[in-house]
């Protein structure tokens, strides 16, 4: 029999979350609500820490180090805030032109060297996480009332993600092109993590699926290669 009682309830928020991020260094998260606000939150307290007031539906993510967190928010606008002296206001302010699309997901990748952004319209953007420069762009089928997600594979080499039509893409960033599509066998893919330390990722809908490379196909590189997935 289990047990579904919570552990802790953080109550603050007055409308729909829509987007969290645990810090990779100590016990802090950071939640953006509909009620345009970010709230900053420790595990061992009840109590908000610290609220951001911005416009629209703010996105958050830390990046690796814990150091540094962005907020997109209304109008294409990424804001870095230093995590340790955030209510002195945002270091730096970027702006992605020609997608007035909300921001639905944010990521640093592994060396902290880039941001990857997913919009409402399923539109991919892979930024310079320092200047703030457009690096790539890719697109993929819409997926009616459901928000996909993308990742860097650990390397910060390819960009994977789960497409509208119920296929999963892979893109070299460096290429800039498509190396690979795939059939996700799960429908819509709307979440996808990769192990820390391992080559592999799940994507899960209302089934998790584990993916790893197929050492007997060609590798990423060739355009044709689709990894092995287990149920």
């Amino acid at each position: 029999m289990y047990d579904n009682r919570c552990l802790r309830y953080f109550k603050g928020h007055k409308e729909k979350v829509v987007s969290l991020c645990m810090s990779p260094i100590n016990d802090s998260f950071m939640s953006g609500s509909l009620d345009h606000s970010v709230r900053i939150w420790d595990l061992r307290v009840n109590s908000c820490q610290g609220i951001l007031r911005l416009r629209g539906r703010p996105t958050v993510a830390y990046d690796q180090q814990g150091l540094v967190f962005a907020v997109a928010m209304e109008g294409g606008a990424i804001k870095l805030f230093d995590s340790r002296s955030y209510d002195k206001g945002p270091f730096d302010t970027f702006f992605v032109g020609g997608d007035t699309a909300e921001v639905s997901d944010i990521k640093f990748s592994n060396d902290g060297k880039s941001m990857l952004l997913t919009t409402t319209h399923n539109n991919i953007y892979v930024l310079d996480a320092y200047g703030g420069e457009k690096r790539c762009g890719f697109s993929v089928e819409p997926s009616s009332n459901v928000a996909i997600e993308a990742t860097f594979t650990p390397d910060g080499q390819y960009v994977v993600s789960g497409s509208g039509d119920g296929t999963l893409h892979a893109w070299s960033i460096n290429m800039r092109n498509e190396v690979a599509c795939w059939n996700s066998h799960i429908g819509v893919a709307t979440c996808l993590k990769w192990a820390p330390r391992r080559a592999m990722f799940v994507a899960a809908s209302s089934v998790l699926t584990f993916w790893i490379p197929d050492n007997t196909k060609s590798s990423l590189n060739s355009g044709n290669a689709e990894p092995d997935a287990g149920v």
